[in-house]
């Protein structure tokens, strides 16, 4: 197949290319190569990629209406994962237009590309951030998701809804994917195992909020990719169980489904902070901080659905998918 994977330049992007051209697909990765966080990593990600046959990369920003028009129109894509996004709840606090810009007008000519151009599905990245004040653990699709804490998470529960219009109208098959804490190798350095990694490193101290009071459902890269490749690979497809009078947010009477991807394993923060310590063989100076706005203090996924739609559940454990993060740290910075 001939797929689009935009945010190709990012880890979660880089890693589905990787793998779908491995298996023989053809691949267009799209990224604007922002300089949300250093340009410099992107870049090398994307340095992957280049050499291997059957990938051709565009430099193009998602929100770029006409760029993106003419994209579609020339490659006529068979299915298109949709990783390209602003990322980061904090940022969002900060920078809002870049969350509409991106997420919110960057989506819809993604939906028009897909609509108008006999797209054969829409895999796109949502969120853990749309479960907001949510406070049933652990998260499932069936619950309510209409109580975001940050504007990161509303724009990403937009996209749902969004994605769930076009699959009415136009009956485009579409499937957002719930992604939880995703860390790994080549991962985003706004992120706390970045964070913490390269605090420790260079002996400075490192924040922990909600005085360590916190849980997350860490995600290792490479189960979001299997995820995501096996996603795509099953069509999205009408629920003839659908009762629309008590309207499940889970599924619906037309293609669109909705699935959370973690680990449905979460861990303390303090425990991650020390599975970093027991990779790096040094002891972090930990700096207790309230909760910042926007932030929730646990995320937990049920992952029920996902194994039931595609036969998978992530399952690394922490303190292995914590080791391959640093090894690789430790090589790419030359530490």
């Amino acid at each position: 197949m001939k797929i689009l994977v935009t945010g190709a330049a990012g880890f979660i992007g880089m890693g589905t290319a990787l793998r779908l051209l491995a298996r023989g697909d053809e691949v267009v990765g799209l990224d604007n190569l922002n300089d949300y966080y250093e340009v410099s990593l992107k870049e090398s990600r994307l340095q992957r990629l280049l050499p291997l046959p059957g990938f051709r990369f565009v430099r193009l920003d998602v929100a770029d209406r006409a760029g993106v028009e003419r994209l579609f129109a020339g490659e006529r894509f068979d299915r298109v994962i949709h990783l390209a996004a602003q990322a980061g709840v904090r940022y969002s606090l900060q920078n809002p237009h870049a969350y509409v810009d991106s997420n919110l007008v960057g989506f819809v000519n993604v939906l028009e590309g897909c609509r108008h151009n006999q797209v054969q599905h829409l895999v796109y990245a949502s969120s853990s951030s749309v479960y907001g004040g949510n406070t049933r653990m652990p998260f499932s699709e069936h619950d309510s998701v209409d109580h975001p804490v940050s504007l990161y998470a509303a724009t990403k529960k937009a996209n749902e809804l969004m994605a769930h219009t076009y699959s009415h109208l136009y009956g485009l098959p579409t499937t957002g994917l719930r992604f939880f804490t995703v860390y790994g190798p080549w991962g985003r350095p706004d992120m706390a195992l970045f964070l913490f990694t390269r605090a420790i490193l260079e002996g400075r101290p490192i924040d922990v909020f909600n005085h360590g009071k916190m849980q997350r459902d860490f995600t290792y890269v490479d189960d979001i990719v299997e995820g995501v490749i096996r996603v795509m690979d099953r069509t999205a497809i009408a629920d003839a169980a659908y009762l629309p009078d008590e309207a499940d947010p889970a599924t619906s009477n037309v293609p669109y489904r909705v699935f959370n991807i973690g680990n449905h394993q979460p861990v303390p923060l303090l425990d991650f902070i020390a599975a970093i310590e027991n990779a790096l063989g040094r002891t972090a100076e930990k700096r207790l901080l309230p909760m910042q706005d926007g932030d929730v203090p646990a995320t937990y996924a049920d992952t029920a659905l996902l194994d039931d739609w595609v036969g998978f559940a992530p399952a690394t454990p922490i303190q292995e998918g914590v080791s391959r993060f640093v090894a690789w740290y430790r090589d790419y910075y030359r530490v």
